[in-house]
């Protein structure tokens, strides 16, 4: 049997990620104590690598999704690992997601056609594209919102060593699943504003 190359390597473990983070969303998960509840991670995340017919479990749904881009990744083991323990933190998270919606809502609709203009192609090594980053990068970092940073610092690093199968650069940095949990996030946090306003 071959050996699977790295970027398949790293993109079932990022699948595997998402079974187990989405595992947290099942009924009273929330009353298991912090052993039992890493034992069921890990648990999950192992089933997903295990080989069935011929192939893991996370390589099925990896050829569905494709790769989870780095944003995402840092997400879900934010939430693995519960690491929204303040306000600030929380408000940190979510610039991320405000970061994330303004992105995709500027990206997707150009990326499928919508207007003349393809902002995708920006990706294949645009110094301008590169440079904006690293301003934003540098910009979060001084106003504490130190997991965009994070997440664009990630993205630009495994996007310069070829980490995934593919070479655009908005790969790395967002993805689908992505766009639609920071939009559903925002949208549920506007509407408990709303009923706690009454």
């Amino acid at each position: 049997m071959p050996m699977p190359l790295f970027t398949d390597l790293t993109g079932l473990a990022g699948v595997a990620s998402a079974a187990a983070a989405a595992s947290l969303l099942l009924p009273r998960v929330e009353r298991l104590g912090k052993l039992h509840l890493a034992m069921m991670l890990g648990a999950i995340f192992a089933l997903m690598l295990i080989p069935f017919g011929g192939m893991p479990l996370a390589a099925y749904v990896r050829g569905m999704t494709g790769d989870l881009s780095m944003t995402t990744l840092v997400l879900l083991w934010c939430g693995l690992l519960r690491l929204r323990t303040s306000a600030h933190q929380d408000d940190n998270r979510f610039a991320l997601l405000i970061l994330i919606a303004l992105t995709a809502i500027a990206l997707y609709p150009l990326a499928l056609g919508v207007g003349v203009y393809d902002p995708y192609r920006l990706g294949y090594g645009s110094h301008l594209l590169v440079v904006v980053l690293l301003l934003i990068a540098l910009l979060a970092w001084y106003r504490g919102f130190s997991l965009i940073a994070v997440c664009i610092a990630l993205a630009m690093l495994a996007w310069s060593v070829g980490w995934y199968e593919s070479d655009n650069l908005w790969d790395y940095l967002v993805d689908p699943f992505a766009a639609v949990y920071a939009l559903a996030a925002i949208m549920t946090r506007g509407v408990k504003a709303v009923f706690r306003s009454r």
